[in-house]
């Protein structure tokens, strides 16, 4: 198999300067899928180089909002002719099903088209001064070369809610995608070639987290340095930023809690949206998601009836190739993922938990491929807060269940936790659903609903859940630098010193 030139910087595609390669792996029957540059620090700093000098001396920074707006529609087009070529990469590169791959190209596109509304006719803010005599005005400006660090489990899409602003912004910037999953980042770039992005604006490296994360992190000719990933990594990068006082942006994952008190299961249709609902949650992806809903905090009159149901629904969760008819939930991204969700499910054992469905992977009878990084949907009951399997992200296909009597017993547990990214409230009581909404320290809290997001809303989390937001015109401002210009109209001597 031919070495993909997966290396991007100042306008063209090249190989690794030492010549290093890595095998991307399809994590449905764990074959080679390609072969990508494995990038180093000198290739880093070549990228880099190509930013300074495309944002130092280039024309993309003073580039008319218009014209950065037509730039990004154009991309976004683009994105939407090879939808289906995007998904199938995506899909069996993260092992995703098609289906998934599809949505997370057409929610990209909206990102795209999104931010291109956004500042498409900004002119500034005017300041009321109160004097006829001068003119104030607070103006935009990007920051400068962004570094931008994605993870493996949504590669195109965050790859996008950085890309996206940063350019309409006028920022140039480095990308480095996961070394697990970097094909469709890849393509992004290449798009962005076509649509007539100017050369040395978008660079990507291909390479581990160190060297090339460690380099972009602690390099001081970048202004920006923006992640998204696991909380030891991110800290790791936030201390490599700071001694050159970087803006840092770090979206680090979150262990979620899904409230369901009981009247939202006092009819037969309320149960069944919320079982649903709750498998919805933590079963997308295999639970690879940053939001995934895998605590399970359910009042306790409804505890036996709601996880019988649930258990057996997750029981029938069709795994196999995502690219496959039929197939419901994919594999994981790859063995390292596998293994530690497995480790998860071990130590919850050890610390008293009942495994009421999954536990284990398929039998290789399950599962086609049988060689693929599956594990079955697994629900783990009788959980505390003492377990490891509760306190930590393990995004893997697990979900655990707390139980409450109370409402302040249930904001309670699901505030008790390190990260702060998302959750959701099941009642039937809508006061009730706010009220709670309302007491939870989380970015996004969802009301009978779980997942669904908007480019128009901020994401991002409370505690260690991160710094910073994507979307929305706080993901915008991420990526610029506020100026005020203050201009007096009839310069007069002040007089200050009698002298």
């Amino acid at each position: 198999m031919s070495v993909t030139e997966s290396i991007h910087i100042d306008g063209e595609w090249r190989t690794a300067a030492g010549g290093g390669t890595r095998d991307v792996l399809d994590p449905a029957d764990a074959t080679t899928l390609a072969v990508v540059a494995e990038g180093d620090a000198k290739d880093t700093d070549a990228a880099i180089a190509a930013a300074r000098r495309a944002f130092d001396e280039g024309t993309w920074p003073h580039t008319a909002t218009a014209e950065r707006a037509a730039l990004l529609r154009r991309v976004a087009d683009l994105l939407q002719r090879d939808r289906e070529e995007i998904a199938l990469i995506e899909s069996r590169d993260t092992g995703k099903t098609l289906e998934e791959g599809r949505v997370d190209v057409d929610d990209v596109t909206a990102a795209f088209r999104y931010f291109a509304d956004l500042v498409v006719n900004e002119t500034g803010r005017v300041v009321d001064a109160g004097d006829p005599d001068v003119h104030s005005v607070v103006v935009h400006e990007p920051v400068g070369v962004c570094a931008m660090i994605t993870p493996w489990n949504y590669p195109l899409l965050q790859a996008s809610w950085k890309v996206a602003p940063a350019l309409a912004a006028g920022n140039t910037f480095v990308i480095k995608p996961s070394e697990v999953t970097p094909m469709s980042t890849v393509h992004l770039v290449k798009l962005l070639a076509e649509a007539g992005l100017p050369a040395g604006v978008a660079n990507l490296v291909t390479g581990a987290g160190d060297p090339v994360g460690a380099r972009l992190s602690e390099h001081p000719d970048v202004d920006l340095v923006s992640f998204t990933g696991g909380l030891a990594s991110g800290t790791k990068v936030a201390q490599a930023a700071a001694p050159g006082v970087k803006k840092v942006a770090l979206e680090l994952g979150g262990k979620n809690p899904n409230v369901v008190f009981a009247d939202a299961c006092a009819t037969d249709e309320g149960f069944d949206t919320a079982v649903d609902q709750a498998l919805n949650a933590a079963f997308i992806h295999s639970g690879q998601v940053c939001s995934a809903g895998a605590r399970l905090i359910i009042e306790a009159s409804v505890k036996d009836r709601f996880v019988a149901e649930l258990a057996e629904r997750a029981r029938k969760i069709r795994l196999g190739r995502g690219t496959a008819d039929g197939v419901e939930c994919g594999p994981l991204v790859s063995r390292q993922q596998l293994e530690k969700t497995e480790g998860y499910v071990a130590s919850a054992r050890e610390e008293g938990a009942t495994v009421v469905c999954g536990g284990a992977r398929p039998e290789p009878s399950e599962v086609r491929p049988a060689e693929g990084y599956f594990y079955l949907p697994t629900v783990l009951d009788d959980c505390h807060r003492g377990m490891r399997v509760i306190r930590e992200e393990t995004f893997g296909p697990i979900l655990t269940v707390e139980t409450f009597t109370t409402e302040d017993e249930a904001v309670a547990l699901a505030n008790d936790t390190d990260y702060g990214l998302a959750g959701g409230v099941f009642s039937g009581d809508t006061a009730r659903a706010r009220r709670v909404a309302a007491r939870l320290r989380h970015g996004t809290v969802w009301i009978n609903d779980f997942h669904p997001y908007l480019p128009q809303a901020e994401w991002g989390g409370f505690g260690k859940s991160g710094v910073g937001r994507e979307l929305g015109p706080h993901g915008l401002a991420e990526y610029r630098e506020t100026k005020h210009v203050y201009e007096n109209l009839r310069p007069t001597p002040v007089r200050w010193f009698a002298g």
